[in-house]
């Protein structure tokens, strides 16, 4: 059985910080890529950050400057430090790992910034 799983969001005033967190199935994490998305109401899933198995990062324009994603191999877990957050950051972000055409996603974990 595969897993994926979220922690860390929560509520957080405007220019704070947040870091989260995604656990996943040692059979797999090695060899995937990892990547965090985000999804608010009435909009489509958006991604957020992206990190290969090679530790190569990719960003949303939005989010630039501001995220960094990065991989732990021995803890199997892959982090977002969310800092200067803004209120257009307010979503639920999920976390997903893609290897050879499977795909795995994570139950979100909510993040909302105030003001």
């Amino acid at each position: 059985q595969v897993q994926v799983a979220e922690s860390g969001g929560g509520l957080v005033q405007a220019g704070g910080s947040l870091r989260l967190s995604c656990a996943a199935s040692s059979t797999i994490f090695s060899i995937s890529a990892m990547g965090w998305y985000r999804q608010t109401p009435g909009k489509q899933r958006e991604v957020v950050a992206t990190v290969t198995t090679g530790s190569n990062t990719n960003y949303a324009d939005s989010v630039k400057g501001r995220f960094t994603i990065s991989r732990d191999n021995a803890k199997n877990t892959v982090y977002l430090q969310m800092n200067s957050l803004k209120p257009e950051d307010t979503a639920v972000y999920y976390c997903n790992a893609q290897y050879w055409g499977a795909s795995y996603w994570g139950q979100g974990t909510q993040v909302t910034v105030s003001s």
